[in-house]
């Protein structure tokens, strides 16, 4: 098969017959004209899910680019591999186009429509809730107790803090953060996939979808050998590192729901003892959300700016510290438990937690269920035939 590649750098224009489809930005024409150059290219297809769900298109319109976007993983390895990069004159960098648009996805499909601005702003968003969340626990503990230093309360968090309060403020604020993200993604799912293919999926490309999200599969570079980072050198430890992020988030997850369960099935207040299954998923979970941040900032300190958009790291860094908070502050909440420094542990943990809620729907965390989505759509995708009759899956 032939292909004329595009012209370096040159915006695709939009025909005339097209007038009803929503214009492209200058990001989205940009990878636009990157996908039609490596649509004749064709070198990176075994990399990832990108290359061969390209392949089943000839054009690539808004809704085709930000499902494109958001499939890729930002590896790197296409770049390091492509013989198009700068200073070639076609200057292709996939991983850093499909970046710049998939950061203006999460704040267009963000619900309420209005808040999907906070994307622009997120560190000074996330640093002005923390500091309202912190203020308004630490106002509470004052109320509620007169004091932040009330005693020894041998681990009783209720006595700082009401149950029904606890589960009222953080229920609510839980309950408004997964409202905004399943509509977010939702309004993303309706968009990037066409009305007649929008039936319930096969089971096959759901558990397909789901292996490939909790193994990240697509973060070993096509390869096995993972991910590029400051050069061209490959390294599996964004892979680990992510994992132990995810798998510390879910643990400290079901350690709230195992918890939940002792308080409303069983009769059992906290505080738990040190080995039963709250304390123990906890731990794990937090010694985890401290180990996988903490390399991921590491790697994001030290990437190489074409590695992805420069412009989002502010947004990155954010979400990462603030997970290094909750679980810090948890931590020390567990060691300091019965001493008479509770109270205030107990408010600045309570505090980076609800900031951590109050940031889910318009931070870095809105990425793993776009990612989702994509991988099940991408999964239900290779299930049908391809018409166009090129590549493989």
């Amino acid at each position: 098969m032939t292909a004329q590649l595009p012209e370096a750098r040159q915006p695709v224009a939009q025909p005339a017959a097209l007038e009803l489809i929503p214009a492209l930005n200058l990001e989205e024409q940009e990878v636009d004209r990157q996908m039609r150059i490596c649509n004749a290219c064709r070198y990176c297809e075994g990399f990832c899910a990108v290359f061969p769900a390209m392949t089943r298109r000839l054009e690539f319109g808004k809704a085709d680019i930000h499902y494109l976007a958001n499939l890729c993983h930002n590896c790197g390895a296409c770049l390091h591999a492509c013989q198009y990069a700068d200073p070639h004159e076609f200057a292709v960098n996939v991983p850093q186009a499909m970046a710049k648009v998939r950061g203006q996805t999460y704040a267009e499909y963000a619900w309420p429509a209005r808040f999907g601005r906070l994307y622009q702003h997120n560190g000074t968003y996330v640093a002005v809730a923390l500091s309202l969340a912190l203020s308004l626990f630490l106002l509470l503990t004052l109320w509620l107790n007169g004091t932040l230093l009330p005693g020894r309360l041998a681990g009783n968090f209720y006595a700082v803090f009401p149950h029904n309060t606890l589960a009222l403020m953080f229920g609510g604020v839980f309950a408004a953060a997964g409202l905004a993200l399943g509509v977010a993604v939702r309004r993303f799912w309706r968009a990037v996939t066409p009305a007649n293919a929008q039936a319930q999926p096969a089971q096959g490309a759901v558990l397909e979808a789901t292996s490939a999200v909790l193994t990240l599969k697509y973060l070993d570079g096509g390869h096995g050998q993972g991910c590029n980072n400051a050069d061209d050198r490959y390294t599996l430890w964004r892979r680990r590192f992510h994992h132990m992020t995810f798998y510390g988030f879910m643990l400290c997850f079901a350690a709230t729901v195992v918890a939940t369960g002792y308080h409303y099935l069983l009769g059992q207040q906290a505080p738990y003892p040190l080995l039963s299954a709250p304390v123990l998923l906890g731990t794990l979970g937090g010694i985890g959300l401290i180990v996988g941040p903490l390399g991921l900032l590491a790697l994001n300190l030290r990437r190489a700016p074409e590695q992805g958009d420069v412009a989002q790291r502010p947004m990155d860094r954010a979400f990462i510290l603030l997970l290094l908070l909750v679980s810090a502050s948890g931590l020390a909440l567990l060691g300091l438990r019965d001493t008479a420094a509770m109270a205030i542990v107990l408010a600045l943990h309570l505090g980076t937690v609800m900031a951590l809620f109050i940031t889910l729907p318009y931070g870095k965390f809105a990425h793993g269920l776009f990612r989702s989505a994509a991988l099940l759509k991408f999964a239900i995708e290779k299930r049908r035939p391809n018409t166009l009759g090129l590549g493989g899956e």
